[in-house]
């Protein structure tokens, strides 16, 4: 929040100048620092002021003063001091966090305090100062941190802040004014990063046009130089034909002719890629960029047997990859996953033989399994959620009964505690958190699909029952999605549905959502790119490997690429900023449209098969 205030103080015990000095003592000091009593020194300040201080407490805590009243070079010791460009605020400030650990840190302060921290080395604040603008990022303020911290050759803050600008990309090219001050070699590094998070490149070409807009007489020329760091053949084609190819900047500048061939000649290469002759290369004006979120699909029932395969979705390369760190104590389906920070938790379920209490934890930056503490109960068909890195495991099956038991695990202990009951047994149901609480929907009870949900509030410790949903659904999945609870697919009873439902905690009413194009129960959801996908599952037939995510703004499914494997009652995870994501996507991001053009080819000679096989039938 713009003008929040930090405070730092440290906690007794905790005094930095040295282990043997008391908080007391430093306290007492700083009372005589106040009353210029037995101080060595005087420090004249930019404003006027002078303040008194004792120079073996600024010198343990700076080596700038600790060079300036040790050093040798002056005739006699230097004890009057003059600080330009240092005002008697922010020397207050700092002699406050040099005798008693404690600033008052603001927005309005803080880039004052950061300079003369760094002037009179005083690292500790210089770490505190660069600590707060790093809470402080936001879309409006974020390019200024940038350059500020690039000024000021604070590594750290310039490396977050730049990261932030590259994942949020879209809101800060909508949102900030201070990007469209910057010249056009620091916008054509922006947006010419691999790292550059955007859904599509659509979205680049309009920012472009943003900032060209804002000095449009001294910035059209460089519309050849911003064009060639935007990924035009990821385009839509009509776009590009109606947008970019005609508009007036591009139209007025010959120079921009050969990008536009080029384009042109790669879009219509693609329409006729089974033509082509020899391995087909992706251009660099294809070439996806790095996503910043990276799905997990982990376990599941395959072929028969329950597995420990793991692959990762690329939204950008649209493909899914294997990862060989499999867990190699076993494999196990009917489980729940769970992410916090960098780490994975694969919580309960079964492994064909036994129901599991037991829980593992796969670190994905190590990439290293352990084992965590098993939960109070076992649970097959259990239904796990996070809220405030608090993992939730509620329902199941333990073999012999459906459970209404519920409990939670806090990674800092290593311990399960058990949470209050729900109103109705539940195993095979999902949960999901939305606004601080979590919900639980559907199930089976040991009778019936179940289409009654509840909400759990952690502050009270309380279940409440919400109206129920429109229908049974067991084997159902559920995420929370731009505030409200979308409940998809699952089991009636009857058969594998399509349909999905979502509600509303403002209205506390439920609303039909467009069907999927695969009727599915069992399978994985996350939200990822700002999209709901639905993974895998059993059809009612047959499990599958087919993936689909649904976006609320066009209020549309759209079919994704397959997973590696068909499988079901498998769980997926997402998780944000990985250092290594390079680790989990497609490597060979130059073969994308060899791999595109093998895979048409194989389903053309397929295709021109199918009439040669019925005919054998017929024949039979």
């Amino acid at each position: 929040m713009p003008g929040e205030v930090y405070m730092f103080h440290e906690q007794d015990g905790e005094c930095r100048i040295g282990k043997c000095m008391s908080q007391t003592s430093m306290r007492s000091l700083y009372e005589l620092h106040i009353q210029n009593m037995l101080c060595d020194a005087t420090l004249r300040l930019e404003d006027g002021g002078k303040v008194s201080v004792h120079r073996a407490i600024l010198s343990a805590c700076s080596p700038y003063f600790r060079s300036l009243f040790t050093t040798t070079l002056h005739s006699k010791e230097k004890r009057d001091i003059i600080l330009p460009g240092i005002t008697k605020d922010i020397m207050h400030s700092l002699l406050e966090y040099v005798y008693l650990r404690k600033i008052s840190i603001t927005m309005n302060n803080v880039t004052r305090l950061l300079s003369a921290a760094d002037y009179l080395s005083i690292l500790g604040v210089l770490q505190l100062c660069c600590d707060y603008l790093k809470s402080q990022l936001n879309p409006e303020n974020c390019i200024g941190i940038l350059m500020y911290s690039r000024d000021h050759f604070c590594t750290d803050l310039e490396k977050e802040a730049f990261t932030y600008v590259m994942r949020n990309f879209v809101k800060v090219s909508q949102q900030s004014l201070e990007i469209l001050e910057l010249d056009v070699e620091e916008i054509r590094d922006v947006i010419g990063s691999d790292e550059l998070n955007v859904k599509s490149e659509e979205l680049v070409w309009e920012f472009v046009l943003r900032w060209i807009n804002y000095d449009a007489e001294k910035r059209k020329k460089h519309i050849v130089v911003l064009m060639g760091q935007i990924r035009l053949g990821l385009m839509d084609t009509q776009f590009f034909l109606e947008h970019v190819k005609e508009h007036p900047y591009v139209v007025g500048n010959e120079a921009c002719r050969p990008i536009i061939i080029d384009t042109l000649r790669f879009l219509y290469d693609l329409e006729m890629i089974t033509q082509r002759q020899g391995e087909v290369t992706t251009p660099e004006i294809a070439r996806p960029r790095v996503p910043h979120e990276i799905l997990f699909a982990i376990g599941g029932w395959s072929g028969g047997s329950p597995t420990n395969y793991i692959e990762t979705y690329d939204t950008r390369a649209d493909r899914w990859v294997k990862v060989e760190e499999v867990d190699r104590t076993g494999p196990r389906a009917y489980h729940g996953t769970a992410v916090v920070g960098y780490e994975i938790y694969v919580i309960g379920g079964f492994d064909g033989m036994d129901y599991f209490n037991s829980c593992r934890c796969f670190n994905a930056v190590n990439k290293t399994w352990r084992e965590i503490a098993p939960m109070n109960a076992r649970r097959c068909y259990v239904s796990v959620a996070v809220l405030n890195d608090v993992i939730y495991a509620m329902g199941g099956y333990d073999g012999h009964h459906r459970q209404n038991t519920a409990e939670k695990y806090d990674y800092r202990t290593n311990q399960w505690t058990m949470i209050a009951p729900m109103n109705a047994q539940r195993s095979d149901a999902c949960a999901t958190t939305l606004s601080g609480k979590i919900y639980i929907t559907g199930g089976f009870n040991g009778q019936e699909c179940m289409n009654t949900a509840e909400v759990y509030d952690p502050e009270l410790n309380q279940w409440s029952l919400i109206p129920p949903m429109r229908s049974r659904r067991s084997g159902v999945s559920c995420v929370g999605y731009h505030g409200c609870l979308y409940v998809i697919g699952g089991f009636n009873g009857i058969s594998r549905m399509c349909s999905g439902e979502k509600f509303n905690p403002t209205t506390n009413t439920w609303s039909p959502i467009p069907d999927m194009y695969n009727p599915r129960s069992n399978f994985a959801i996350e939200v990822i790119d700002d999209m709901i996908f639905t993974i895998g599952g059993f059809n009612g037939v047959t499990t599958i490997y087919h993936v689909e995510c649904y976006d609320d703004k066009p209020n549309e499914w759209y079919e994704a690429t397959d997973m590696n494997i068909y499988r079901s009652a498998l769980s997926a995870s997402v998780i944000m900023g990985l250092p290594n994501v390079r680790d989990y996507i497609h490597q060979h991001r130059d073969r994308l449209m060899e791999e595109k053009r093998q895979k048409l080819l194989a389903l053309d000679a397929q295709r021109a098969l199918q009439p040669h096989q019925q005919a054998v039938q017929d024949e039979n």
